[in-house]
């Protein structure tokens, strides 16, 4: 009894007909009688009454039936099973992740998953989160860390909110302190020079955003650049900027934070909901999660983050 004869069986009792049984199965119609023949013979009993324009299933054509559906769907479980295994040896993953992400703890998370799985080949994209939404909705990307929430909604992307991170204010070192009481507040920045980034970039429309809710439109004293820039250009004492926390601790700048309740963003992880990520994707989502969840555990999650639940 051979796998391919039982899919034949399979097909003409769904069928009920040899001929668009053949069809489906891709195979020349007199090879699958053929073959259902040899089935029968090695079982011993017809398994199809053969009435011109009228094929029924026999007595141990219904028996045999749902046991060759078992077992071709156990194989093809198996064959899946194997080619997922596979793929943790040697896949890829294309991942997203904005530029302070990359600079935050995503190199400590892509270090513990490369050692695990040192066959996957990880390709990582950096850019605004609007860019990244983009490409992963046109799926260029499998996975991609970006800020929530979503500028636009999206029905075929799924979120799932990670981390909860401050943002600070920071200045170059030899700058006196920007809030005198020690309380920064929004209000502070009222004609203070930012050095701000360029369009489109998230931190520029969330600091733009804040600067409104205060009530005021924000100094630029210099504008256009990426988060290396940005630093470089506070270092140099062009301005501020204000920029994540995680970020602030690996630079040699003097970092506000601001008064409660403070400025937040949410990091989040995010997928294309109507296709399901490749396994070496699943398994750098886990070992993600898994690695969060360890650090939170221990107290060793960046300073000013909070790991979200879920």
């Amino acid at each position: 009894m051979q796998l391919h004869q039982l899919a034949y069986f399979v097909a003409v009792a769904e069928t009920r007909h040899f001929t668009h049984a053949a069809e489906r199965e891709h195979v020349a119609q007199p090879s699958l009688s053929q073959q259902i023949r040899a089935l029968e013979q090695e079982l011993g009993s017809p398994l199809f009454n053969r009435m011109r324009g009228n094929i029924t299933l026999t007595v141990a054509g219904e028996t045999l039936l749902p046991l060759a559906r078992r077992i071709l769907a156990d194989t093809e479980t198996a064959r899946r099973q194997v080619q997922e295994l596979l793929d943790l040896r040697t896949g890829t993953v294309r991942l997203g992740a904005t530029p302070s992400l990359c600079t935050g703890f995503l190199p400590e998370v892509l270090y513990a998953f490369h050692r695990e799985y040192p066959g996957i080949r990880l390709i990582v994209e950096e850019g605004g989160s609007r860019d990244l939404v983009r490409n992963l909705a046109q799926g260029h990307l499998d996975l991609a860390l970006i800020i929530l929430p979503l500028h636009s909604s999206d029905p075929a992307l799924s979120t799932t909110p990670l981390l909860r991170e401050d943002l600070v204010l920071v200045t170059s070192e030899n700058s006196p302190p920007p809030a005198r009481d020690g309380q920064l507040r929004v209000g502070d920045l009222r004609g203070r020079p930012l050095v701000m980034f360029r369009r489109g970039y998230d931190l520029r429309e969330f600091t733009v955003g804040a600067c409104r809710l205060g009530g005021f439109e924000p100094t630029f004293s210099i504008e256009g650049g990426e988060m290396d820039a940005v630093v470089g250009f506070v270092e140099a004492g062009l301005g501020a900027a204000v920029i994540p926390s995680m970020v602030a601790r690996r630079q040699r700048l003097r970092s506000t934070s601001f008064a409660p309740p403070g400025l937040h963003r949410t990091i989040g992880l995010a997928h294309r909901r109507d296709v399901e990520p490749p396994q070496a994707a699943r398994e750098l989502r886990r070992s993600l999660r898994a690695y969060l969840k360890s650090t939170a555990a221990a107290g060793t999650l960046p300073p000013g983050t909070d790991l979200l639940p879920g």
